[in-house]
Parts: C-alpha cells; structure tokens; sequence
C-alpha cells in the first residue's frame, strides 16, 4: 500500500501488507508512519514480516552544482503544484540558475523535499545510506 498518512499505515498493518511511504507529500509523518506499521504489523497470508518501503527523491549528477541545477525542475514544480503555494499545476520548468520565489515559498518546498538526496555520486550514495539508516526501510522507491 503506498500512502502519506498515519491511517494507511495503520491499515496496511492490520492487514499484514507491504507498507509504501510516499514522503515528499508528508515528511513529517514519515517515521511515525512507519513505527506505528511495524509495531501494528499482523502477519497475513502475503506477508509474515512487515516489509517497509520509503520513496525519495534522487537528483544526481557528476557534480554537486549540476545535481542542484536539476533539482530547480521539481523544486518550480512544487512551488506551482501545491494549492498553498500557487495552486497553477503545469508542464514540468525548464531548469534555472536562480528559482523565483517567495521566502514563504522557498521554505515550504524545502520542508516538503526533506526527503530529496541531491548530489554528486559521493553526496548520493552517503544520503540514501543515511535514509536506509534513519528509516530502517526495506526497499527505496527512487
């Protein structure tokens, strides 16, 4: 089951299913999500251990500075994605050196990709590592 909220974690281990966490809509329900998983877990049929999933967001280039120039793309579209935001969902932004936005806005799209790993191969490989070891996950969705 992939979901952000605390209740389809709740359903997810009450019917002994995979749990998929889908971070970048709700990062700070994320570990709670998952202890409150694993500690309801009932083993079924499918599964007889919880099995935890955790998505991520992965810009990755040969460079630090080329991965963040990446990232501008999903960073713009979740300042014109979300209804707090501008609420003006579109085609996916060109990338850009400098993002045009709000303080407001810079600080509510850096809260919602918390989840995100940017960086050269180093950077990557030490943030997914970081992930796995924060969250225990089975399996990353990238």
């Amino acid at each position: 089951m992939l979901s952000s909220s605390l209740f389809s974690a709740q359903i997810a281990a009450a019917l002994g299913l995979p749990f998929a966490f889908a971070s970048h809509f709700a990062p700070d329900y994320l570990l709670t999500a998952l202890e409150i998983y694993r500690k309801q877990f009932r083993p079924s049929a499918m599964l007889q251990t919880p099995y935890a999933m955790v998505s991520v967001n992965v810009f990755a280039a040969d460079t630090t500075e080329e991965a963040l120039l990446l990232f501008t793309s999903l960073q713009q579209q979740f300042i014109n994605l979300r209804h707090l935001r501008r609420g003006t969902p579109g085609q996916q932004q060109p990338l850009v050196e400098s993002i045009a936005w709000t303080e407001t806005e810079r600080a509510d799209v850096e809260h919602s990709l918390t989840c995100s790993v940017v960086g050269n191969p180093a950077e990557v490989e030490a943030g997914l590592r970081s992930v796995i070891e924060q969250t225990q996950a089975d399996e990353l969705i990238v």
